[in-house]
């Protein structure tokens, strides 16, 4: 069985998504159901839905839309990722009337389409130390020139688990490995980051990408931060950009060909299991 950690569900009728103007490819609404029938076919047995950046007005409407769908009968939906504003004064609060709630399983804060200097104050950066000792994660979504400063989120606090979004967004349509591949390797040497290889399609050409274009930008990331801490993700509906699930899903079977039985499942299935407490 696959555990998917990164499923986007859009519903434009019930929360507000001020990005999707700027992305007309996804600027319509992508169900659980679209996705489960896919998710089922390609062995995809349990999910963590991601947050979708939707506006700070809709933010827990958003965890709570999820958490209804997780209660229909065969629902693979077994947590949420969930959004904050570890920037804001009010960050304590809200992580303590979300601890309560153990549907959520970490917190991801957007920092690629915000400026740098966002994760930089002391608001922000206390608000993330706050995570320690709670067992939540969380997400980083970074480009490859933000991952030093993600590195620095890592560093304050240690005790927290990061978890490197879409192996730290690799520009693979650019043919662009310098300074990401750099940045891969120190950030992995952090023992609380881990790599989540999720939609990297959606990075690639779409009209030509091959598993061997994607090769050298997941080997790198795998083999930086080892077979222990990595998971598997689909990036749903993003990686719809670069051939789709069943696409993405085959690419990376091809991907693993020649690992043991034991890397392949850790990757798929036993980390996420381990970190997310999904057993």
């Amino acid at each position: 069985m696959i555990i998917d950690t990164h499923l986007h569900l859009i519903d434009r009728s019930a929360l507000r998504y001020p990005w999707l103007a700027g992305v007309p490819a996804l600027n319509r609404d992508f169900s659980y159901e679209d996705y489960a029938t896919e998710a089922q076919r390609v062995g995809i047995g349990r999910v963590l839905h991601m947050e979708v950046d939707v506006d700070a007005a809709d933010i827990e409407a958003e965890t709570a839309r999820v958490e209804g769908l997780s209660r229909q009968p065969g629902s693979m939906l077994a947590g949420v990722i969930a959004s904050c504003r570890p920037e804001e004064g009010d960050f304590a609060a809200y992580l303590e009337r979300q601890r309560a709630n153990p549907f959520i399983r970490g917190f991801r804060r957007v920092l690629h389409v915000v400026p740098d200097e966002l994760s930089e104050g002391a608001v922000f950066r206390d608000s993330i130390k706050r995570l320690g000792g709670t067992g939540l994660t969380f997400d980083l979504v970074v480009l490859p020139h933000q991952i030093p400063r993600a590195i620095v989120l890592a560093d304050l606090a240690p005790d927290v688990t990061f978890v490197l979004d879409h192996c730290g967004v690799p520009d693979i349509k650019g043919k662009s490995e310098h300074p990401w591949r750099e940045h891969i390797s120190d950030i992995a040497r952090r023992p609380n980051v881990m790599a989540k290889i999720s939609g990297v399609v959606a990075y690639a050409d779409a009209g030509s990408w091959t598993v061997e274009t994607l090769r050298p930008y997941v080997e790198h990331t795998i083999n930086s931060f080892g077979w222990d801490r990595v998971v598997w993700g689909s990036d749903w509906p993003v990686c719809t950009l670069g051939g789709g699930l069943s696409t993405w899903v085959a690419a990376t079977q091809a991907l693993l060909e020649g690992c043991s039985i034991g890397e392949r499942d850790r990757l798929l299935s036993g980390n996420a299991r381990k970190l997310w407490r999904l057993d």
